[in-house]
């Protein structure tokens, strides 16, 4: 029987509203078979097409038309790839596809109020969700977090509140929250990784039904690269697929714990003083699924990379300059894609998408203290 269950093994109902195991840890979906081509409702535009593949039925959606974002052609110093932009989501930002699976799924299991916490998109998400689907939202956010990205999460509706110091001074209060309030954090939930890991089979089905010979991509607390763990991992289990593409994954060198494990040979971050980085969206200290993010790269056979500091605006404006207005999170992954290319983990023999995960739009003010005067 299909269940969640936490790192200690304990199994929970899934129909139980529940954000971490009894032990403190993070809950996951027990394995699931995957689906095949058969199982793609073609008369749905959106992601929930693959809704199939979810863990339980979900008898009304609370969607906006997230996913089916386009898979364009992208050339970097001679190589071709293709370019995912996230952005064309309803709130432009990748989070919407874990979005729309976690509130509907709260919905379902009668949550009146949830809590998120977010250093924005994930904020803005959540709290257009919860408005489609009568919750009150309230969001915690840094404050330093981008203008726009708050002023949409209040025009929703949402309670944003803002909290002095870092991104993970925010966790840290929500978590105290979480004692009054329903948590339903994109980082803990484990219905949001349902969400996420249907990119997965959106690019499949992007490629002809195949898998791409790998996915570049940014991380923060890794919630994108935990989705695409499973969603090939099920592909795989489904026979729909013959290999697990490799996730080759990007942090910012200002804050990358997961990048320090992963060439320590670590199976879990360890603390360290970190300091802010233009990439906000990527900041965080101490992910909690740490060692399911580290895990899932190293069974793709996949890498990751620091980006210095002083690469990301010129990232962000080479992009810019080639009509694509991704925000500086997401532009870390233009010098990856170099230094991956580099190191011979890009051969050329298969395709290999590359995600945007929101656009510069939601960072305006950063932005503009970037442009010469």
């Amino acid at each position: 029987m299909v269940s969640l269950a936490d790192r200690a093994g304990r199994h929970y109902p899934l129909d139980e509203p529940r954000w971490r195991g009894e032990d403190g840890s993070p809950l996951l979906v027990t394995p699931l078979p995957g689906i095949t081509r058969d199982d793609i409702d073609s008369s749905v535009r959106s992601q929930w097409r693959y809704a199939a593949a979810l863990p339980r039925p979900v008898d009304h959606p609370v969607s906006l038309g997230e996913g089916c974002t386009p898979l364009l052609p992208f050339e970097v110093d001679g190589l071709s790839l293709s370019v995912k932009p996230e952005w064309f989501n309803p709130t432009a930002s990748f989070k919407d596809r874990g979005t729309t699976v976690m509130v509907s799924t709260l919905r379902q299991q009668g949550v009146p109020a949830m809590l998120e916490d977010s250093s924005g998109n994930g904020g803005s998400s959540v709290a257009a969700y919860a408005a489609a689907a009568g919750i009150t939202a309230t969001i915690l956010a840094p404050s330093s977090t981008s203008a726009a990205k708050i002023q949409q999460s209040r025009v929703h509706g949402a309670a944003v509140e803002l909290v002095p110091g870092t991104r993970q001074a925010t966790a840290d209060e929500a978590v105290r929250r979480s004692a009054t309030t329903f948590y339903a954090s994109h980082n803990w939930h484990p219905f949001f990784l349902q969400g996420t890991k249907l990119l997965a089979y959106e690019i499949w089905e992007d490629l002809d039904l195949t898998a791409p010979e790998a996915v570049v991509l940014p991380c923060g607390a890794g919630s994108l690269v935990l989705g695409l763990h499973l969603g090939f991992g099920e592909l795989l289990a489904s026979g729909a697929i013959k290999r697990r593409p490799r996730l080759l994954v990007a942090q910012p060198a200002n804050c990358a714990p997961l990048v320090a494990a992963f060439e320590a040979g670590a199976t879990a971050v360890t603390p360290a003083g970190w300091t802010p980085t233009l990439a906000e969206g990527t900041s965080i200290a101490q992910p909690v699924r740490d060692r399911e993010v580290l895990a899932a790269i190293r069974a793709s056979q996949g890498a990751m990379v620091a980006v210095a500091e002083q690469d990301i605006a010129p990232a962000m404006f080479e992009l810019a300059g080639r009509g694509l207005y991704a925000e500086p999170t997401s532009s870390i992954v233009l010098p990856a894609i170099r230094t991956f290319a580099r190191r011979g983990l890009l051969s050329g023999t298969g395709p290999v998408v590359v995600v945007l995960t929101g656009t510069a739009l939601k960072a305006a003010d950063t932005v503009g203290g970037l442009l010469t005067p």
